[in-house]
């Protein structure tokens, strides 16, 4: 399965045509006015099984966002509000440095109003109202877990199966299985909120680790030039760096056909793409022809560029490009202090165009095959970092969170999952983070234990040794 794929350059090559047959053969296409463009189809060269999605866009909450507070409603924690927390419930499971010193660890009620909504009658903050709107969409999950306690380690894990950076990332796995579906647009996407504080984002998180380069995810800037150094240099038109390109192709297949380096051939196909991506790079992130009425269902932040909004618009428009993985990061969901100030501030900004962006793609015919994914790196506690304050905060837990999912096969109106009564442990059908993205996977068709890459001896795969597919989610 990791043997190179036969591409036409080294298909020329080996049987003898060399630097000529590519070159006539790219002359000839140039002659019929058609690029000698090709679609890359994955390591797979298709699925597994029947595919039920074709592309992921994924939300991702850094900070974790408080289940408690959002989508885990627990009565009990109003009513027992400032008791301690019974040594039972924990069962001495550690806590993290910031708070496991504190003498006391009193119980602390969320200071918002939840209401019931969708046919399965699903508990939504007050903070969610829009979210709400979409319940008989989306499918709640309120019994994930993972074994990551700080940020760095848990972001990691979620974004590339393990603790540890270095691993590819989930977006470059599917690209490496799967392929692009539009050659002229990069087949992983990355869109961060503009001017968000809280833990930094490293590249690594869309990195493609071991894979080849071209698998990693290319970061899409609010700016003019919305990818780095795709632009022309002043002085230097189209036509000059078609040949350009031209020359610098033949040095790199001239180096090829001497020394079969797959990078000498990604490198390649990075300047070709980037040529491409002069002319659909524009055409895919300019807003000017959305109709007033979508633009308004987003919110009033869509039209500023960076902004959570004006991306998850923007990831609705890569998806009907083709884009296979669009992975939108909005950060600043910590709060061990200022809950009570800071979280509605956060739900405003993403509620209304996180739920906008599911209702758009349906209404487009879009939802079928996409699947939207809402969620952080884990939950916050059920009692109070530091003294109980008016503007108290939470502490991590990895123990139990929620997560939402909507479209590509997942049940909609459902939830899946329970906590207990104090919102600290999962009661049934926990689900880890690698039966997560053995489900996703699953989704796009992809059997998690057959895609692998042999690394330093050993075949890699984005579970690790680990994941079941979740069928409780599927539709």
């Amino acid at each position: 399965m990791n043997s190179p794929v036969l591409n036409r350059r080294t298909l020329l090559n080996r049987f003898g045509l060399g630097l000529g047959g590519i070159a006539l053969n790219e002359m000839l296409a140039r002659e019929s006015g058609a690029a000698p463009v090709t679609v890359d189809r994955g390591v797979l060269g298709g699925t597994h099984h029947f595919a039920k999605a074709k592309r992921i866009i994924y939300l991702f909450m850094s900070g974790g966002p408080s289940h408690l507070d959002l989508l885990d409603y627990k009565p009990l924690l109003n009513k027992r509000h400032g008791e301690q927390l019974p040594d039972s419930v924990r069962g001495g499971q550690r806590l993290t440095g910031m708070s496991g010193n504190q003498s006391s660890i009193p119980m602390v009620g969320s200071p918002f109003k939840f209401t019931q909504h969708g046919q399965a009658g699903a508990w939504f903050s007050e903070l969610l109202p829009h979210t709400a709107g979409i319940a008989d969409e989306i499918c709640v999950v309120r019994s994930m877990f993972t074994e990551s306690i700080n940020h760095g380690p848990g972001v990691t894990f979620f974004q590339t199966g393990s603790q540890i950076a270095g691993r590819p990332s989930m977006g470059a796995w599917l690209s490496y299985g799967l392929g692009a579906e539009n050659a002229n647009l990069p087949s992983f996407v990355v869109l961060i909120t503009k001017g968000k504080g809280g833990q930094p984002l490293g590249a690594h998180l869309w990195g493609s680790g071991f894979l080849p380069t071209k698998h990693q995810g290319v970061l899409f800037r609010a700016a003019k030039d919305p990818v780095l150094y795709l632009g022309n240099p002043e002085g230097v038109d189209d036509k000059s760096r078609r040949l350009m390109l031209d020359r610098l192709k033949e040095l790199h297949e001239h180096q090829l056909a001497g020394t079969p380096d797959t990078e000498i051939s990604n490198r390649i196909d990075h300047y070709e793409m980037a040529y491409r991506m002069q002319s659909s790079i524009p055409e895919a992130t300019d807003l000017s022809d959305e109709p007033q009425h979508i633009l308004d269902s987003y919110g009033p932040d869509v039209k500023t560029p960076g902004t959570f909004a004006a991306n998850c618009l923007q990831a609705r428009r890569m998806a009907e490009r083709g884009v296979r993985f669009i992975q939108l990061y909005h950060q600043d969901w910590d709060h061990h202090g200022g809950l009570p100030g800071a979280l509605p501030k956060l739900c405003k900004e993403t509620d209304q165009p996180a739920a906008a962006l599911v209702k758009d793609l349906k209404q487009r015919g879009l939802l079928d095959d996409t699947l939207v994914v809402w969620g952080g790196e884990f939950g916050r506690t059920n009692y109070c970092q530091g003294k109980i304050q008016a503007n108290f905060g939470r502490d991590h837990h990895p123990r139990c969170f929620s997560a939402w999912m909507a479209g590509g096969g997942i049940k909609a109106g459902a939830i899946y999952g329970e906590t207990d009564e104090f919102g600290y442990n999962v009661a049934s059908n926990g689900l880890h983070i690698h039966d997560f993205h053995a489900t996703l996977m699953h989704l796009l068709g992809i059997d998690h234990e057959r895609l692998t890459y042999k690394f330093q001896g050993r075949r890699y795969r984005l579970t690790d040794v680990h994941g079941h597919v979740v069928k409780g989610v599927l539709a």
